[in-house]
Order: C-alpha cells, then structure tokens, then sequence
C-alpha cells in the first residue's frame, strides 16, 4: 500500500507517519497468522479522509472515533438533555433480561441413541413462526389508535380496529395451522425394541432418527448410515442457503461399515459437537467408540452433517440429532418478523401530534381569553370537545382504505401479471426506496449455465462451432482404438519411450482431446439416474449401474458451472457415466467404457479459487493432476504463455464466467512421495491447513496450459434496461450473495449494475483491525468506483469502524458483498437503516434471503426456482425481477403522492371547521356553544364530503409511460416533499383563511336573518370542500365527477329534509323549515359571494405557481 503514496516533498513528521504505514503493512504480512490486534497501535492510527492526509499534517486526524470527539455532558445538563430516558430504558432492559434470561449455548456430549443420558435440558424441537401469544395480540393493536384517532367517533374508530384484529387473527391462525402441521410430521426412531414413529415436534437430542428419501429433516443431526452402497448420500439445501445443487454429505465409516442397523446399539459410543452456532457452512465435533480396542476416534466436519429444514434426496438416511428446535441452524438464521409501519404513517402521526398540540393551546387561549370565569375547568373540556375536529379521526379510516385501493389496483395491473401484496399496510414505501438491496443468483440471474466458449491459445471455438470438436473427439478415439489393439501388447515399453521424447508440437486434434478429457475428469459432479421400476409412481435416483442410456441421467454437483462443464463434454462426445468415491467412468462416442481412479481430490475453496484432483488411467497406469480455477489462481502455475491473461480479459468482457484448465503428467514414485507427505500434513494438529496446502503446491508448478473455458449464467429478462432505470431514479443498488467474488463481479458488469465506465475496488480480504484499517484508507482515495468486499472482511471492518465503512460505502455508486451468509444480509439492511435513515427495499428468491426480506422497510419476493419461500415472507411477491421497475415507479409513486394528497386534504376538513366554530365562539363572547348539532358534523365528514375526498386515491400527476420513461421524477419522492411540515402549514394557513372567510362573511352578511347564519356558513362550506377537492385533483377520472355530483346532490336532498339543525339551537321542530327563504336568490348570490372569495384566490394562485415554478413533471407533460 505504501507503493502507492504520491510522492510529494514531505514534511519530516509526515515522513514519519509513511515509514510508520509502511512498517505496520510489512509486520501486518508476518503476522497475518497471529491473532493478536495491534489496538493500542491503531488508536493512533486515525482513518485518513482524503488524498492530502500525507502531505498535511492535521489532516489525519479528522476521523478520529467518536466518542473522543464528543464531550460528554455531565450531571443534571446530561439528565436533562435525555439522560433521565437513557436510565429509564437500562433499568427496562435490565428487568426484561431478568425475565427473559436467556440459557447460555455450551458444547454438549451426544450418546448414540440414549436422549436419557444428556446432561441439560435442550428445548422442543417445535417450530413456531406465530408473531403473538394471548398476552401480546391485543397490545400489538394499541400502535394503531395512535394519538389524535382515538377522540370522537368512536364507531369508525371501532370498526377500523375490529377489522385489523380480525384481519391479524385470521393471518396468525394460518401460520399456526401452518407450524401444526409441520410440527406434526411423522419420523421413524430407532429403539431397541425396532422402530417407532414419533412426531416432529417430540424428538430429542440423542435419538436415533430415520429419514426417507424426499423427507424433510426435522433437525440438526450427525449422518450416521445410508442405504447407498457408496456410504453417502445428496440432499437439497435451497431453503436453508438458497442454492439448488445438491450437496453430497458423507457417513461416518466407523457407523457405516457395521454389518446391520440394530448394531447401532451394540456399541457404546457418543458425539462431541461444538455448543449451537449460526454459521451453516461448519461443523467442528469428534464421533468416539469407546467399546472397540483401541477406542476409534473420528473428526467429524461439515459433510457428515444434516442440518434441519433441509431435504434427503438419495437413500435413506439414519444420523443422531444433536441440535433441537431453536438451537438447530435454520431457526437460529431467521429473523423474529417485525411488524412495518410506513415512513408515511410516521410522518402523519408527527403532524396529527402537531395537531393535538394546537387543539390544547386553542382551548387555553379560548378560557383564557373569558377570563378564567365560573368553573373554567370545564369550559376548557367543553372547548377541547368543540375543537377535537382538528384532530382527523377518519384519517385512519380514509387511508387504510385508501391502501387496500392501492393493493387492489397493483394486483390487478396486467403489465405485472402475478404480483400479490401481503402486507398491505405500506404501499406507499415503494415511493420512498433509496436503498435496493438484491440477491444475485435467481434474482438477477436465471441459474442456469450455458457452455460458451472454449478456448486453446491459437484457436476459438464458440456455440457455432461445437460440431468441429465433435468430430475431432470421434477421429481421435476411433485412432486410439485401433492403436490399442495394434500396440497392446508393446503397450508399456511405448509409454516409456514416449516420456522421455522431446517435445513435439501437438495437432489441434491432439490438444482437443486432452482439453476435452480434462474437463470430463476435473469436476466433482455426480450422475444420477431415473431407474424405471416406477410402480408406485414415484421415481428413484440410484447410482446404479445397469442403465446407462442418455434420456434419465442427471448430474448433480454442488455448482450450476461444474454441471454446464460436464453436460457440454457429453454433447460433444464424451460422456461421464458413473462415479462413487474412488473412480469415476467415461463413455466414448463408439461407446467404449474408460474407468480413471480418483486417487486424490482437492475441492474449491474461495482462498484457493481452484480444485484438482488426480486420477489413473485403469487401461494405461498414467497417472495424471488435472487441475481448473480462476484465472487469477492460475496465471502463476501454468507455463509461461502469451495469451491467456487477455483472452480471460475479453471473456470477461463478454460476461462469460472462465476457467483455466491445466494438467501434469506424475511418475509413479512423484505420486507416492506426495502421497506419504500428504498424509503427514493432514495427521498433524498445529496449522494443519497451512501444512497440506503447502503440500498440495508443491505439485502445483510448471502445469500445462490445456484451455480455458467460458460460462453463461443468463440474466433474468430485461435485468439490464431494469437496473439502469432504477439506477437513473436515484436508487442506489447493492448486490449481496453467497456466490464466489468473481461470478458476483461477472454478474455486476454483465447486468450493468456496474456501468461499463466505472472501475471496481475489490477490498482484499482483511483479518485483523490493522488490515482493515490499511484496506479502507487505500479505498478511501478511490474516487466514484464500485466496491466488491467479501463477508469475512465485511465483518471485520464493521467490528472495529462501522461508522468510517458504511460512510464510505454509501457514496460508492455501487457495491456487491458476496460470501454473505443469511444473517449478514440482514445485517447489511439493519446497518443501512440505522446509518443513512433511508428507506430501504430487499428483493431475493431464496430461503436464504428471508431474514433480509424481513429486515428491510420494504421486502419483495420472487418465485423462483428456489421455492415460494421468499414470496410468502415477503411484503409484495412478484414472478420477474423486471416488474420492480413499473411496482416502484408508477405504483409507489402513485400511493405515495395520493396518500399524501388524501392524508392532508382529510387534516384541511377538520381544520377548517374547527377555525370556523373558533371565530364564532370568539365574536359570541368566547361561549363554548357548538356551531353544527350532531348530525351535521357527523354527515360533514361523511356522506356530504367522503367520496369526493376519497377519489383523491385516483388521481395521478404523471401518466405510467410518461413515469416510465423518466424514471429521475422518483428522485423527487424520496426527498419526501408531497408532505412535509411546509406543506402541512400551508394547507393550515389555508383552512384558517377559508374557515374565517366562511364565518365571517355569514355573520356579516346576514346581520338581519341571523337566524339563517348556519345554513349559509354550512352551504358556503361543504361547497367550498368540494371546489378544494377540484383544486387538488390533478388528473381527472370519472368516478371523481360522480363523485362530486353525488354529494352535492345528497347534500341539496338533506337541505331540505332536515331542516330543523340549520338554525341556531334546537328550536321546536318544523320552526326554522324556511324552504323559501333557502331558495331565494339572496340566499343563492350570498353564499356564492363567500364561496367565491374563498375560493377564487386560491385558484388563482395555483395557476401563477403552475406558471411560475411549475413542478419537474408538467415540464414533460406539456
């Protein structure tokens, strides 16, 4: 890192400060392997903030951490500027943890069959995904009466929480028939009296559990048996990691090899396993029988584990359960849901709070103005009881219903077809997203691999040109035959002969074939195969030998890229037909069978990015290394070579995923002293990874270059167009997967999440704070570049500068995590929340991705091929990555602006009324003596004003194509301005100035039938909301007209039947049934004079804002 310093003339003490970066990155390389962190060091160590940290001398010290930074506050200043809230939630937390002391994880010791013998007590292995229990349902509601909806009405008010319980009970009683169910499941157990079934939901830790092929594994459990010949067996772990190959897992030999399943009781033996972890991808324990002389010990890993939740897919299987219920893997990876409230719901609770607060002063200015006369106690509840129109309780009712409209029309949508929404309660969030989190394999990608290209140095061959190597495959085989037979008898003096030749060039042919046969053997694919004897309907995968025919092999492999590999060789002749643990056959395209024994194999690891393995050629005795990986790993192996660095480059290019492929021929006595150092290095137990990679490299030398191959992985439809128009409406897009760093980079520029122009900062991986410390301030120079990190250094970054990593992040214009486990994903959302306070979006396909899903403001589902568990956790669950374009820019945009348009319009109507009983109670010596009886109030917002109001969720300020087209209007949305409290005091201002004029202009203008003053206000008004409603309206619908029209209509219709409430106190009935004086043309001119100056100045100031500053998207529309 110190290589890349400018070098400026340096002042000494910044000379200083380089000799001392450059000291700490060389002893940071001698003791990568210490775990010691250098802390007291780094503390002085600040993160530089920019380029000028060398050549200024204060500069470094800008970020230093915060909390030095900082003063504390001290004594009662701290108490009162919220310390007394910090104390009141350590003393909760303290009482909470009390209650809810949770029993430490500690390694355990497992006898094989005997749950009797287990020291402590592990809890039931139930799943539960319930979000209440009968003392938490009710409470749960209480955050929906917020304040402000709880005064007056108390029906509408009921009615709205009656709806959400019902609607919440019956969802909480789904996912309780859901988990009985699963919970119910029958397994058999192993006893000593044979087998018993037993519920899901009643197995121990110690038993001994069968498992049938395609069942369900009900929990984490050591693999003791198999049925399979070859002692192991696959499962399927797409709703555990999200990944749809199959992993093959591996018995215990000591278990397997004993003669019958009851023996399994006759010895005396147990399993020490590590106390329960979240990490899925590890397992440290040791299997131990003690009845056997010597006692057998055996390390147990990963691969002789069955974690829960996940599915057997060949044989049966039996294992020992060693985790149980929330301790096993599965559950232990999934986030409790949260119950997700919307930014906007926050926003009008800010405002309805903003509200109340008015409604109180009010009423004390209003007491405090008549002088605190008689008992002004009650005059001030009589006036808190007068004003409570303020407080908008119908805006609970008009938005909820508001939202299900939403819903309702995203579902109906045919440009998504497909799309649910599951949580209705937020679709406004998809307007405010400036985060948008995604999984890659599934989401962006199709997983699905297509062989491409391969590649021999001189020559190219692409998908046009297969047929050429097919036919150089036959030529050579049907040449080797017929050698064979001619030469097999002089078979091993040739070979001897031929090593000791000098190099010849090779035919194309040549380097076909051995290319070809490389990549048949380099693989850790299985084939699988359908056998036919069907008779109950259901098909059985068998390693079996008898039916070899094309039309019911499968592979499987544990990646999609391996398969795409072997499937490519059998399409151009050479076909792998079986393989078991020790030697694998290949067929000919005559037909012929070869059969190679696997003498070693050395699986993919993301240090190494390379696998190998070496095998014997049965018919020859050759003994051969074949070897594959990414480039990078590769370059320095192979023999010196002019072409592969820059045919990688443009494969790359072509987002083609490659691999190198190379081979080395071993000598008989090569191979036995690597083996005999080998076995060494894995017997021993310091460092005993460093030690066999050690060895493993000194094979590694001087390979030779066979090709390179080239892999697609298909993009889901229109990714690309998708991720661009998400891009230019401001959202910034992070990629998190469990896939390896270079397909995630392949992925990134393919799909164009990162633009071609822009460079990539892969963060090197990092162990300790130190690195982490050098790694961020070479990152923090880059300028305007994606950044590529893997899990692992992600983790430690956020433990020692959280703060300084996600700040960083957050300005890169893109960033992919790849190696992220489930939790990390979710982890990565919470981070983004906490720091930036955006909102955020999770879409993923995956088991995998639920935590995230959950985690985030807003989380949407795709059924995928990984199964329909992410659409069912999700908040809106679609069928195609592509539909999120139209779901956030036309949808959210739209419930957005309507909600905001409906949640203010609805705050105007009580506001309005309100300023007009305070201007009547005012001229009428401050008397609090309601305005409007009962039934007027009730009708106001109701019958006469709801549906004009409520067609607000209809209008649209931007056509969908138009909203299409220019996805930067979104950028408009997220700064959140359609409400805010600047829009929020202007329609104050207008209700106080529309409710003045009103009252005002009645009592003026009807000093002599004051009587009629209530009528005329009540007419001015409701006229007046309805013009407002025009006003607001910015694209017209029909149901609005008709909507308009229906309450005028309702309105002049209860003019005239419930005469007696437009007058001044209840007078006897029938005494103010003034029909005539109502349909004079004074009435008509007076009450149009106050409606018109109510409304006309706001009319006309609209139509100078459109002209003047118009908004972004009139620019376009016009």
């Amino acid at each position: 890192m110190a290589d890349q310093i400018p070098l400026h003339p340096v002042p000494r003490s910044t000379q200083r400060r380089a000799a001392y970066y450059t000291n700490a990155s060389a002893a940071q390389r001698h003791n990568r392997y210490q775990i010691e962190d250098e802390s007291s060091h780094l503390d002085e160590m600040p993160l530089m903030m920019s380029e000028e940290g060398f050549e200024n001398d204060e500069s470094d010290y800008h970020t230093l951490p915060r909390a030095r930074v900082s003063q504390r506050k001290r004594g009662l200043e701290w108490f009162i500027c919220g310390g007394w809230k910090f104390l009141c939630t350590s003393c909760c937390d303290w009482l909470i943890n009390i209650c809810r002391r949770k029993k430490e994880l500690r390694a355990r010791t497992v006898w094989l069959g005997c749950p009797e013998k287990c020291e402590e007590k592990y809890p039931r292995n139930a799943i539960k995904n319930q979000k209440y229990n009968i003392f938490t349902f009710i409470p749960g509601f209480v955050p929906a009466l917020k304040i402000g909806y709880l005064y007056t009405y108390w029906a509408p008010l009921g009615f709205v929480l009656a709806v959400t319980v019902l609607r919440e009970a019956v969802d909480e009683f789904r996912r309780y028939q859901r988990d009985k169910e699963m919970n119910s499941q029958l397994y058999s157990k192993l006893t000593l009296r044979g087998k018993v079934q037993v519920k899901s939901s009643d197995i121990q830790v110690g038993d001994l559990i069968i498992v049938e092929k395609n069942q369900r594994i009900p929990s984490d459990m050591v693999f003791l048996r198999t049925s399979e010949k070859t002692g192991s067996c696959f499962i399927r772990t797409d709703q555990l990691d999200g990944e749809t190959d199959w992993k093959l897992k591996v018995a215990v030999s000591c278990t397997q090899r004993l003669p019958a399943l009851g023996d399994l009781f006759s010895i005396s033996a147990y399993v020490y396993a590590q106390k329960p972890q979240m990490d899925i991808h590890s397992f440290e324990g040791t299997f131990t029988r003690e009845d056997s002389d010597p006692a057998v010990h055996e390390s147990l890993s990963i691969e002789n584990t069955l974690w829960a939740s996940t599915v057997v897919a060949s044989g049966t299987v039996i294992g020992v359960v060693i985790y149980t219920g929330k301790e096993t893997r599965s559950v232990m990876n999934t986030s409790n849901p949260k119950n997700k409230v919307g930014l906007l719901d926050l926003e009008l609770n800010q405002l309805t709070k903003a509200l109340f607060l008015a409604l109180v002063a009010l009423s004390v200015v209003m007491v405090t103005l008549q002088g605190f006369v008689g008992p002004w106690y009650r005059n001030l509840f009589r006036f808190l009881l007068l004003f409570s129109y303020i407080i908008p309780i119908s805006l609970r009712v008009n938005l909820d219903m508001g939202k299900a409209a939403y819903g309702w029309m995203i579902m109906k949508d045919d440009n998504i077809p497909g799309t649910v929404v599951r949580t209705s309660t937020i679709p406004e969030e998809l307007g405010r997203l400036v985060y948008l989190l995604t999984d890659k394999t599934g989401t962006l990608t199709q997983n699905e691999m297509i062989f491409k290209r391969l590649h021999l140095g001189t020559v190219s061959y692409g998908t046009d040109t297969m047929d050429e190597i097919q036919n150089h495959i036959t030529t050579s085989y049907s040449q080797m035959n017929s050698q064979s037979s001619t030469n097999s008898t002089s078979s091993t003096p040739s070979r001897k002969i031929q090593s000791s030749a000098p190099k010849v060039r090779k035919t194309v042919s040549t380097r076909i074939h051995e290319a070809v046969k490389a990549i048949a053997l380099c693989h850790n694919v299985t084939p699988v195969y359908e056998s036919r004897t069907g008779v109950t309907g259901e098909t059985e995968y068998a390693e079996v030998d008898q039916d070899f025919s094309d039309e019911n092999r499968a592979y499987q492999a544990s990646s999609p890229d391996e398969v795409a590999l072997v499937q490519w060789t059998e399409s151009v002749g050479l076909t792998l037909v079986s393989r078991d643990l020790t030697s694998m056959q290949l067929k000919t395209p005559s037909g012929q069978i070869l059969t190679y024994y696997i003498l070693q194999i050395f699986p993919f690891t993301s240090e190494s990015k390379r696998m190998g393995i070496i095998v014997r050629d049965e018919s020859t005795g050759e003994i051969t290394f074949y070897m594959k990986g990414a480039d990078v790993a590769m370059s320095t192996i192979v023999q010196y070579n002019d072409w592969l660095e820059e045919e990688c480059g443009n494969m790359a290019r072509e987002g083609l995923r490659t691999l190198v492929v190379a081979k080395k021929s071993l000598t008989e006595e090569q191979y036995q002293d690597f083996e005999n150092r080998y076995n060494q290095a894995k017997l021993s137990i310091h460092d005993r990874a460093l030690k066999v990679a050690a060895v493993v490299e000194s094979l590694e030398r001087e390979m030779e270059l066979l090709c390179l191959t080239g892999v697609e992985d298909q993009l889901q439809a229109d990714v690309r167009p998708t991720l661009e128009m998400l891009r230019n409406a401001g959202i910034k897009i992070w990629m998190l997967t469990g896939d390896k760093l270079e397909t995630a980079t392949c992925i990134a520029k393919s799909s164009h999440l990162v633009s071609r122009t822009q460079d990539i900062h892969i963060f090197r991986p990092v162990t300790s704070r130190g690195e982490a410390h050098l790694e961020l301030n070479a990152f923090r120079r880059k300028h305007d570049c994606a950044l590529v990190i893997s899990g692992d250094s992600l983790e430690v970054c956020l433990k020692y500068y959280e703060h300084e990593f996600v700040e960083l992040a957050c300005q890169c214009p893109a960033v992919v995590c790849c190696r992220c486990s489930p939790t990390q994903k979710a982890h990565i959302v919470k981070l983004l929340q906490h720091h930036t306070g955006k909102r955020t979006c999770a879409i993923g396909d995956g088991g995998n991705d639920v935590s995230m899903i959950q985690a985030a403001d807003c989380g949407i589902g795709i059924e995928g091929k990984e199964g329909k568990q992410a659409s069912l956790a999700a908040d809106f669950s679609i069928t195609q990555f592509k539909h999120i374009g139209r779901l956030l820019m036309v949808h959210g945009r739209n419930s957005y602006k309507r909600s905001a348009a409906l949640g203010q319009f609805v705050m105007h109507r009580g506001l309005i009324i309100s300023t007009m009983q305070a201007v009547f109670s005012s001229v009428f010596y401050f008397a609090s003596v309601p305005l409007y009886q009962g039934f007027l109030m009730v009708g106001y917002a109701t019958i006469y004003t709801m549906f004009p109001v409520f067609s607000l969720v209809l209008d649209q300020d931007v056509k969908p194509e138009m909203a299409l087209l220019y996805p930067e209007l979104y950028k408009d949305l997220t700064k959140g301005r359609s409400l805010s409290f600047k829009t929020f005091f202007i329609w104050v201002l207008i209700s106080i100035y529309q409710g003045g004029i009103l009252m005002y202009g009645a009592l003026l203008l009807f000093e002599s039938e004051f009587v009629h003053v209530v009528a005329i206000s009540f007419t001015a008004l409701i006229l007046t909301e309805l013009l407002m409603v025009a006003l607001t309206i910015r694209t017209w619908h029909c149901l609005m007209v008709v909507a308009e029209v229906f309450s005028l209509c309702c309105y002049l219709a209860s003019l005239a039947f419930l005469n007696e409430y437009f007058g001044i106190g209840r007078v006897s009935f029938g005494a103010f049934l003034d029909v005539a004086f109502i349909t004079t043309v004074t009435f008509l001119w007076k009450v149009s004079a106050i409606t018109v100056v109510s409304c006309l100045p706001l009319y006309i100031l609209k139509y100078l804002k459109r002209k003047f500053s118009p908004p972004s998207y009139s620019k376009l529309t016009s």
